[in-house]
């Protein structure tokens, strides 16, 4: 018990309540197993026992962490909408201008690396960068395939939905944290906070699906006012964008997006390595249809790249979804 109250001394005189000092010890891997060898039931009998024994030290005022107020965020997520979005419409114009040569190789690497290199310029501060990096690589991946592999107009009109919406994920994943941080402060119990916390990422992936879905459509709408189809239209605009993505095209941008959104919190959260195995994750299952016809089955032959894209981002996101439910759910994830 003194050595371990020793190791975790900072922690300790810190901790505003146990609950603090729970999630510590739960982040540093200590289980049940430690506890019964110190006599106590769980973790958090642990922590009360460590409260309570060690005195409080709190930390400078001037070096706590300010919260985020609602313009920051805000902010933010702009400057990311901004930083992605920008290469994919880069490279979506050198495509539509130049469709083959060194010009649009040029313009995959250029537009792939600067993708790269604002996706990783979300992790957030007093995390260290480079943890970021495997996941910009992966989020410019998924996001760069469609338009690479030509998937046509609409096709690309959605990925740069996409692209634009990572604005959306990136308010998504800070509110979460926020709402992470005020529930460990006000919960008294790790139970009574996950209790608190389980119908918050439901929540936060629901609003940025929402707004996936309208950035897509309005995408599409500006592609049907922009490039209409020859011939007359009937049943008006609507009609006309209804009839521009079909149902594997749109749940293919669903699988997409609960793709990103999943990183993106996971990424916010400390989590850098699961975001970035699941991205990396749905790039390969992606590709591996483009590269290798006869792995796509049924639905790449009959949709091209955006059957390989919900096979390959669909099958990421269902592994990854459970994964993150654990992981965001720990106290651990929120200090």
């Amino acid at each position: 018990m003194r050595e371990l109250m020793a190791r975790h001394r900072t922690l300790c005189e810190q901790a505003v309540d146990p609950l603090e000092i729970a999630a510590g010890l739960e982040d540093a891997g200590v289980g049940p197993g430690t506890a019964a060898r110190c006599r106590h039931a769980d973790v958090f009998a642990l922590a009360e026992e460590m409260y309570a024994r060690v005195p409080r030290r709190p930390p400078d005022s001037a070096a706590a962490e300010p919260a985020e107020p609602w313009g920051s965020r805000s902010g933010a997520a702009l400057r990311t909408a901004l930083a992605v979005a920008l290469p994919c419409a880069a490279l979506a114009a050198v495509r539509a201008v130049r469709p083959a040569g060194p010009v649009e190789l040029l313009a995959e690497l250029v537009a792939g690396g600067a993708l790269a290199v604002g996706c990783a310029g979300q992790v957030p501060r007093g995390r260290r960068r480079p943890a970021g990096l495997g996941y910009g690589l992966g989020a410019a991946a998924v996001l760069l395939l469609p338009l690479v592999a030509g998937a046509g107009r609409p096709q690309a009109a959605m990925a740069l939905a996409a692209a634009v919406a990572m604005g959306a994920a990136e308010w998504s994943a800070r509110w979460f944290r926020h709402v992470g941080r005020v529930h460990l402060r006000g919960a008294r119990t790790i139970p009574d906070f996950r209790g608190r916390l389980r119908p918050v990422l439901p929540v936060a992936v629901g609003l940025y699906l929402a707004a996936l879905g309208v950035l897509t459509f309005t995408a599409l709408a500006v592609l049907t006012v922009v490039l209409p189809r020859p011939g007359p239209q009937p049943g008006g605009l609507l009609h006309a964008v209804v009839q521009r993505a079909d149902g594997v095209q749109w749940a293919a941008q669903a699988a997409l997006g609960l793709l990103l959104v999943l990183a993106t919190l996971l990424l916010h959260c400390g989590r850098a390595g699961a975001a970035a195995a699941g991205l990396a994750a749905g790039a390969a299952a992606t590709a591996l249809p483009v590269l290798l016809p006869a792995a796509g089955g049924p639905l790449f032959a009959g949709h091209g790249v955006v059957g390989a894209q919900l096979l390959g981002c669909g099958a990421a996101g269902a592994v990854l979804l459970p994964c993150a439910w654990v992981l965001l759910g720990r106290p651990g994830s929120h200090r």
